[in-house]
This record gives C-alpha cells, sequence and structure tokens, in this order.
C-alpha cells in the first residue's frame, strides 16, 4: 500500500543503513544514531549504547565483513521500521552465511532528520556459529578473527555479553508460538487460551490491543514461517487475512509464557 509522506522519511532513513554499510562509511553509518541510541545485535546479547559503543561495534562487526541486506519486507508503524530480510555477510577469510532476520528500528527526529534510537537485530547466534563451522577452516579462521576483535575493542566482557544470545528461549520459545500460532489458525480458542493464558497483552495490528477470543476469531487460517528465537523474544513471519508482515513475541521473565505478542502488518 502507498506509504505517507512520514512513513516514507522513516523508511528512506533505515534504508540509508544498508547503503552505508556496503560503502564501507563509517561515519554515514554511525550517525544514522541519535547520540544515546541503543543497538541490540543480536538480541539477548549485551547491548551496545551511546555513540562511541556503536562506533566499536561497526569496527568489529561490519568494517571487516562484505555485507548485503536481501530484504523481503518491510513495515512502517508510528515511529518503528519492521525489517524481514536475510543478511548476506562474507568475511575476510572467504567465509559466507546467509542469517536470517528481522530488525526493528525505533526513529526519533532530531534536528529536522530522523534518526535511529534503537535497533533490535532479531537472529539467531547458535544458527550463524553452526554456519561458519560448516564452511571448513574459512569459518574457523573467522570465528577466531572475530573472537579477537571482540576482545580488543571490548574486552572480556564484551565476548561474555555476546555470549549471553546463546541463552534465548530457544527451541521452547518456539513450539509455545507454533502451538499459539496453529490453535489459532484453527480458531482453537481454548487452546490459545491454555497457551497463552489470560494476561498475555496482544494487539493486532500493533497498537491495536484484543482479547485472546478475538485475536482467535482474526487469526484464523493465519500462515507462518521464518521463525527466530533470540534472547525472550520470537519473531515469525505471518500472513494474516489479506495482510501480512512479522509477529513479535516477547516472553516474560521465567521464559514460560507469553508477555506480549504485537503482529507489524502490512496489506498484501
Amino acid at each position: 500500500m502507498p506509504l505517507d509522506p512520514s512513513a516514507t522519511a522513516l523508511l528512506t532513513a533505515v534504508q540509508a543503513s544498508p547503503r552505508a554499510v556496503a560503502a564501507h562509511d563509517r561515519s554515514a553509518w554511525v550517525d544514522l544514531f541519535t547520540d544515546d541510541a541503543r543497538v541490540d545485535d543480536p538480541v539477548g546479547s549485551r547491548p551496545h549504547v551511546g555513540r562511541a559503543a556503536i562506533e566499536r561495534f561497526y569496527d568489529t562487526f561490519i568494517a571487516p565483513n562484505v555485507i548485503t541486506f536481501q530484504v523481503d519486507q518491510d513495515v512502517v508503524h508510528a515511529r518503528t521500521v519492521l525489517r524481514d530480510l536475510t543478511v548476506v555477510t562474507t568475511m575476510s577469510t572467504g567465509a559466507t552465511i546467509m542469517v536470517p532476520m528481522h530488525l526493528r528500528y525505533r526513529l526519533v527526529e532530531r534536528g529536522g532528520n530522523w534518526k535511529i534510537a534503537h535497533l533490535a537485530a532479531h537472529w539467531e547466534l547458535g544458527s550463524m556459529v553452526w554456519q561458519l563451522i560448516r564452511t571448513g577452516l574459512p569459518g574457523l579462521a573467522a570465528g577466531l578473527e572475530l573472537g579477537w576483535r571482540l576482545i580488543v575493542q571490548h574486552g572480556l566482557g564484551g565476548v561474555l555479553g555476546m555470549t549471553r544470545a546463546l541463552l534465548s528461549v530457544g527451541r521452547r520459545g518456539k513450539i509455545t508460538m507454533t502451538r499459539v500460532f496453529t490453535a489459532a489458525a484453527n480458531t482453537d480458542l481454548t487452546s490459545v487460551r491454555s497457551v497463552l493464558g489470560h494476561k498475555a497483552d496482544i494487539e493486532l495490528p500493533v497498537g491495536t490491543s484484543i482479547s485472546v477470543e478475538e485475536f482467535t476469531n482474526v487469526a484464523r487460517n493465519m500462515q507462518w514461517n521464518k521463525m527466530i528465537a533470540s534472547g525472550r523474544t520470537v519473531t515469525a513471519s505471518v500472513r494474516v487475512s489479506d495482510a501480512r508482515g512479522v509477529a513479535v513475541a516477547e516472553f516474560d521473565a521465567d521464559n514460560d509464557r507469553v508477555a506480549t505478542l504485537r503482529f507489524y502488518l502490512d496489506a498484501a
């Protein structure tokens, strides 16, 4: 569907990120963020907060590599842009990996320009490491090189902070969301209630709160794929009726129950 002028401006600001990455323009990329911006990449790892930290993030994860964005869909809601994409990274050792992602950008206006205040990158660190291992010696060399850059740029705390991403809701979270989606697609209200409970905050579409009963009715025959577990979240590419987009589920502190379930949708 056509975007309104403000949505177009938000999307334009986000699209500047892969252009700066492709050009290896460090200043241009870092300048896309506010001075106090936060980068969670991947979600579940220790965040990078503030300009200096984001510069170190660029030097560690972007500068040595060739990175391309294969975007399937962009959804704009309020001041958030959610990108459904695959990121292809060729490392300095020649190892190439393809990482399915959902990227959430929250933007704010600064001096007449839109800036990124928060970037949440939903992807699975364990799957990425496994891809590197399967590339053989180039992957092993890339892993060692990345580990060294982490230590030099971020210290031992940075290494430990990155590995925190391995402690996600993981397979259990994906099973939970599959049960929710399957029950909703089959209009099985009893099963949806048994998995979600009565306290889950459901927004379909995002910004519009609905009850479990309404969700079960609206989401009948929904389809989904590309489910990603990162941190306490599970994201999935979805189609609900004639709209498609990304669902974002946030689990509670015990990783047992879905606390919020938000659907970022656009017209097909």
